[in-house]
This record gives C-alpha cells, structure tokens and sequence, in this order.
C-alpha cells in the first residue's frame, strides 16, 4: 500500500529537498506541496494525504495552526510537525492541538520515512530527547494572550494589534498585561521573546 503525504514548507529549497528524499521511499507518494499554512489546509482538504508533513513556521497560519484546523474540520489527515525548533513548549502545543509527530529537521531521512508510516499505523513520531524535555514546565499563556503577545513582539502597536484580531485597545493592553505578570516580564517585547524563547509562541 502506497501512503500519500503532503508537504508543507514555506522555504523552497528545504521542500524541494523533503519531497526528493520521500520520492525515494517504494511506499510513500508526495501527493502535493504547499508553501504557507493556508495553502496546505487547501491541500489536505482536497487531497485527503495520509499524512501532512508541516513546518512551525509559516506564512497565513503556523504549522501548529493548520493542525488545529484540520481537527476542527473533522479531517483524518495525520500531521507530523517537522522543525528547527528544539523546543519542548513547541511539542506540548503540537500535542495539544493533535499532531502524531514532532521532528526536527536535521533527523536522518530514513527517520522521516518511518515517522510517516508510524502515525499512519497509529503511533506517534516524536524526536525523544524532546519528548523527555516536554513536561517540564507549563505554558502558563492562553491562546488569546499568545496571540496577542506574538503580534506585539512582532513590533506591532496595542491599536495595530487591536484591528488585526477585532478587539478593543484596551483589551489587548489586558491581554500584554496579563501575559507579562506570569511571564514576570518588565515589557511587552521581554515578554515576547521569553515566551518564543519556550516555544509557547
């Protein structure tokens, strides 16, 4: 049985490389590639891959972000998150909103390979010094406050930040409020980098 997979990855060259090295496996077909997260929810919507193969970052909406969608949809694609970032609060958060796998890319290719056909099978994928790391200590934020701490960090104003997610300024300096007490942050963009720093971003 052949296992379709889509990829999504915003740099060209690292697509490129991924869906060679998967064209060498006798089981595994890239059925499509996708190069924001927006894009690859189109994909997988239309395509319905076995598996979605999805980076963190991304144009449109994060890697994290289309997991999340695709379990709202109710699709049966498993995603596996493939990433640069060694970063535990990553993993939990994958975790949370559904993936079966979490990869770095720097893992050899034939890890990539099994990874597909584990979450396939029903398993989870997951890079094990990670997964050691990953319950350790607690993303404190809520998804509104990482929202709005992740737009702010991005050097956007309160009333920038207050258009973009259809929220009043006031509430949006509640939120950066917030998040900086339990971050024990001085400022918003200390707050910023300490939570991206986690990976709670």
């Amino acid at each position: 049985m052949t296992l379709t997979v889509v990829l999504a990855e915003d740099q060209l060259m690292v697509l490129g490389a991924l869906s060679t090295l998967l064209a060498l496996e006798a089981d595994i077909t890239v059925a499509g590639t996708a190069s924001d997260g927006e894009e690859a929810v189109r994909l997988v919507d239309a395509l319905r891959p076995d598996v979605l193969l999805a980076d963190i970052e991304m144009p449109g909406l994060t890697g994290l972000e289309v997991a999340a969608e695709l379990r709202r949809r109710g699709l049966p694609t498993k995603v596996v998150i493939l990433t640069t970032f060694a970063r535990s609060g990553y993993l939990r958060r994958a975790l949370d909103v559904g993936a079966a796998g979490y990869l770095l890319k720097d893992a050899p290719a034939s890890t990539l390979a099994q990874a597909v056909r584990d979450v396939h099978a029903g398993g989870r994928a997951i890079d094990p010094q990670l997964a050691a790391d990953a319950w350790g200590e607690s993303d404190p934020l809520t998804a509104r406050e990482r929202q709005v701490l992740r737009l702010a960090g991005d050097g956007l104003a309160n009333g920038e930040i207050a258009g973009q997610l259809h929220l009043s300024e006031g509430t949006v300096r509640n939120y950066l409020s917030e998040a900086m007490h339990k971050l024990g942050a001085a400022n918003r963009v200390a707050a910023a980098r300490q939570a991206r720093d986690r990976g709670w971003l």
